[in-house]
């Protein structure tokens, strides 16, 4: 099993910045991709940003540009750096890693952080 710890949501205004962070313990043998999603209140939840093994980062056209998503293999971390946040920003954020084992893909969850912008 794999367990996600998230941590640097909060309360900020507009323009600022948040560093979220996401450490995986467990059986982190062959972690493959480390994402980042978002669900805002009565809305679908939605891909922010993914980063591969190789460090390559995709991002939602929503983010270009203010978020970048980052990642520690060593410490099994994933990041999320977001700057010039806005009020529609605002969700809870999840961080999610893939890896495989002989059973094929599996997909993990973390609980989820406030992330709170205000105009």
């Amino acid at each position: 099993q794999v367990q996600l710890e998230e941590s640097g949501g909060g309360l900020v205004q507009a323009g600022g910045s948040l560093r979220l962070s996401c450490a995986a313990s467990g059986n982190t043998a062959n972690i493959n991709t480390m994402g980042w999603y978002r669900q805002a209140p009565g809305k679908q939840r939605d891909v922010v940003a993914t980063i591969d093994s190789g460090g390559s980062g995709d991002y939602a056209d929503a983010v270009k540009g203010r978020f970048t998503i980052s990642r520690d293999n060593a410490k099994n971390t994933v990041y999320l750096q977001m700057n010039s946040l806005k009020p529609e920003d605002t969700a809870v954020y999840y961080c999610n890693i893939g890896l495989y084992r002989v059973s094929g893909w599996h997909d993990y969850w973390g609980q989820g952080t406030q992330v709170t912008v205000s105009s």
